[in-house]
């Protein structure tokens, strides 16, 4: 019998990519809206629980239609479970974000991830980083200062939040690189540890920030456990297929989508600082991604 022949790798899609990502962004900026409004009625913690609850439970029938208790096993649970922490500290400070800020600039100030991330692989990774990175490290938190603008009558001290949820989330990033640094775990026992470990947490939470939720509240905050939980596939769907350096530009639209939102949901008028603000922290992390890609190629070329 004649061997047979494997399938031909599929070829890039960048423009199905590009638009799975474009969609993705749409419903992150609808999602983070959607909070807003319900944290005007319900205690952040209360929403970030709910939408946890939401996730786990979406986490755990997607584990059980692929194949059930298998994915329960973690490799490196304790890189998990920090991982894990991570995404909800990240999430929680951006609700806390949402309560008191516009929708636009919250989005713009956690556009910072970037540099955190820079700044987080030098000291756990042992990185390597040239004076390039550190200069986009530096433009970066200039563009935050721009939307911040200390001092001035327009700051408050909740613009920090938006700060502390791209530090959260980029400890997640570094926990990621390092469990794939050690023989990572498959997409499945990390999607299941990560809504468990963040359900956990915000459930031991709740006595601080208890809150009777009427009806109404638990349904809204299920939609938006439903409407937060499909952009995540479908970034990973966009990245198969399209490169991520065909995909990272797009990933700063969410800035323009997040100001439409928040205007019609809130009739909030982002100001012109916002905007530059913005524009000069998405310049520091194209860059910084610009940077990764010349970094991976001379490795490959090296070895």
């Amino acid at each position: 019998m004649a061997a047979s022949i494997p399938p031909p790798p599929r070829p890039d899609d960048p423009v199905r990519g590009i638009l799975l990502m474009l969609v993705a962004i749409t419903l992150f900026s609808i999602a983070d809206a959607m909070s807003k409004q319900l944290t005007q009625t319900l205690s952040p913690l209360m929403v970030a629980w709910i939408r946890f609850a939401t996730f786990f439970l979406l986490a755990l029938l997607f584990v059980a239609r692929r194949g059930g208790t298998r994915f329960l096993a973690a490799r490196r649970p304790w890189l998990q479970v920090m991982r894990g922490i991570g995404v909800a500290g990240s999430a929680l400070a951006m609700t806390f974000a949402l309560k008191v800020l516009p929708l636009a600039e919250a989005t713009a100030i956690n556009f910072v991830s970037p540099a955190f991330i820079t700044v987080l692989s030098v000291i756990f990774l042992a990185e390597k980083v040239g004076w390039r990175r550190w200069t986009a490290i530096a433009v970066g938190l200039l563009g935050v200062l721009i939307v911040v603008r200390p001092g001035s009558g327009v700051f408050q001290a909740a613009a920090l939040l938006p700060l502390l949820t791209a530090a959260f989330w980029a400890g997640a990033v570094i926990v990621t690189r390092k469990m794939a640094g050690v023989g990572g775990d498959g997409p499945e026992t990390t999607l299941i540890w990560t809504a468990g470990v963040g359900f956990l947490l915000f459930t031991l939470m709740l006595p601080f920030g208890w809150q009777t939720p009427d009806a109404g509240q638990v349904g809204f905050g299920v939609l938006v456990g439903l409407v937060s939980s499909v952009p995540h596939a479908l970034v990973v769907l966009a990245y198969r297929h399209a490169p991520a350096s065909a995909l990272a530009p797009f990933a700063y639209t969410q800035l323009v989508t997040a100001s439409l939102v928040g205007f019609i949901g809130f009739g909030a008028v982002p100001d012109g600082w916002t905007f530059a603000g913005g524009a000069v922290i998405a310049a520091s992390g194209l860059y910084s991604a610009h940077r990764e890609r010349v970094r991976a190629r001379e490795a490959r070329r090296i070895s």
